[in-house]
């Protein structure tokens, strides 16, 4: 009941001295339960400060009636940990440039137009059963199972008609 009291000091008070002395009494406890945890000594150093942190902000959402003061602060610790360690592992997002994006180079762009042509003849020179297979699959984005699911043909048989379309395809663009 004292660390109880003492959260309510400081929900209703702000009490300092109630904070100073649950901080005193959790700080190195967290930071233990922490490191057992499998957190560095520095990570664990600073989940325990933001830790006492929140419970300097949220002593109002502390309730008794749910759980304990201790199971309060190490299920935030707990939180804060996983928090900390998404964060790291989290990659940066790459750098983008603002402006206006250069031209492509028009090389490049013709040599695109022909392919996209080259394939689009390509395909209308497929069999009737693979172009439609093809068409489910890339541009349907539909997986295999799911066409077979759809057209009622064997999973086998879907797979094998693919193979061979993409087979032609892949002559047709040499």
């Amino acid at each position: 009941m004292l660390w109880v009291n003492h959260v309510f000091r400081i929900r209703d008070h702000g009490d300092k001295q109630a904070f100073a002395e649950l901080f005193e009494h959790f700080a190195p406890r967290v930071k233990g339960f922490l490191m057992r945890s499998g957190a560095d000594a520095s990570l664990a150093e600073e989940c325990a400060q933001d830790v006492m942190a929140a419970l300097w902000h949220k002593a109002h959402q502390f309730d008794p009636g749910r759980a304990s003061v201790a199971t309060w602060i190490f299920t935030i610790a707990r939180n804060r940990k996983i928090d900390l360690l998404r964060r790291q592992r989290r990659p940066e997002p790459e750098e983008l440039p603002w402006g206006p994006e250069q031209e492509p180079d028009q090389a490049d762009v013709l040599t695109l137009q022909q392919e996209t042509v080259a394939l689009g003849a390509a395909l209308a020179d497929l069999p009737d059963a693979q172009r439609d297979l093809i068409q489910k699959a890339y541009f349907g984005d539909l997986t295999h199972s799911e066409i077979a699911a759809e057209t009622g043909l064997p999973l086998g048989t879907i797979k094998s008609r693919i193979r061979l379309a993409l087979d032609r395809l892949r002559h047709a663009m040499k």
